[in-house]
């Protein structure tokens, strides 16, 4: 058995607002209930939604902790009721709701992924959400297929350079957007076929450049606002735009009539909120579909920064000035 303390180190928000409300403190080691189990963790991803909820607008859904952070990796060290395919000192990465900016979290038992050979603990952190949010919405949602083209935006953040990994494996065209040479020369890195600066060039000119006037089969977004209907304008005949999240206003004044014209599919979704049932289909998909590639050393995450617990401020801060280049990361010192 392994010493669990009685108490542990984690962040929350003091409040709504910027990343001045983040601050650590201490607070009870929790306990796994039936079906889950109990991390130590080393280290926990920084997101977006992290952001959001910080500033009011996404808070997490009733009974779960709120405290912050949806992916974290680490060493299994209790076992809830029922538990059956995992053992204490497992290393795992896990998807969880909420609690991973903490020494201890509770995850689900089908949501944690074991550890790829060639990833660090501090590396397998930063990819349950990422990994579960692109496979899911990429290829489930937005069916991607070999010999298709597909728009990424955001190319250099974390999710936009797993999306691009993911889908120049699938033998995919891969254009994505970013906002500055060292973004776009980064997104050609991991695996892009054509970068676009969106700060100097029009992306639905160049992509429509790019495709002879057709327009690509699907457009991975996370900027919304007037992004909507420049994505409708970039789309083919059956093309899919797929939103997965909103920088910019999620309320928008559109022409429908491309989707009707061009007989095309507006969709996406959120990840959080869904049952773990439905979570571990993604799950179960990562586990055949893409834990051979990170095995193999095909495809893996992008680590920017690293900062102690202590200071998720400073990563918030980062995160919000847009300037990383893939995953902001927090390590416990565990």
């Amino acid at each position: 058995m392994v010493d669990v303390p009685k108490t542990m180190r984690q962040v929350r928000f003091m409040g709504a607002g910027g990343p001045e409300v983040v601050a650590a403190e201490t607070a009870p080691v929790p306990a796994p209930g039936p079906g889950q189990v109990l991390v130590e963790v080393v280290a926990a991803g920084v997101n977006r939604p992290d952001c959001l909820q910080r500033a009011g607008n996404y808070p997490p859904p009733p009974g779960a902790t709120d405290v912050p952070g949806l992916e974290i990796a680490g060493r299994v060290v209790a076992l809830g009721e029922g538990v059956e395919a995992l053992k204490i000192g497992d290393e795992v990465c896990a998807l969880v709701i909420s609690g991973g900016y903490a020494e201890y979290c509770v995850a689900e038992e089908p949501l944690c992924l074991p550890v790829p050979k060639p990833l660090s603990l501090l590396e397998a952190a930063g990819l349950p959400e990422n990994y579960y949010t692109v496979y899911d919405n990429v290829f489930t949602r937005g069916g991607l297929k070999a010999g298709e083209t597909i728009v990424i935006h955001g190319g250099s953040s974390g999710i936009g350079s797993t999306a691009i990994q993911l889908a120049h494996h699938a033998g995919a065209r891969v254009i994505a957007t970013a906002g500055s040479k060292e973004k776009c020369d980064f997104c050609l890195s991991v695996g892009a076929d054509v970068a676009i600066n969106y700060r100097a060039q029009d992306f639905v000119a160049e992509v429509k450049a790019l495709t002879d006037g057709k327009g690509v089969e699907e457009i991975l977004d996370m900027v919304g606002g007037p992004y909507v209907a420049r994505n409708l304008q970039a789309l083919a005949v059956e093309g899919r735009l797929v939103q997965i999240a909103f920088l910019q206003p999620s309320e928008v004044t559109i022409d429908l009539m491309p989707v009707m014209l061009k007989r095309l599919t507006f969709t996406g979704s959120t990840l959080r909120a869904r049952s773990v049932a439905l979570k571990t289909q993604v799950a179960d998909a990562l586990r055949r579909d893409v834990w051979p590639l990170l095995e193999s050393g095909k495809v893996k995450p992008f680590i920017h920064a690293t900062f102690p617990l202590e200071n998720a401020r400073e990563a918030h801060a980062l995160m919000e000035s847009s300037a990383h280049l893939g995953k902001i990361m927090l390590e416990t010192g565990r």
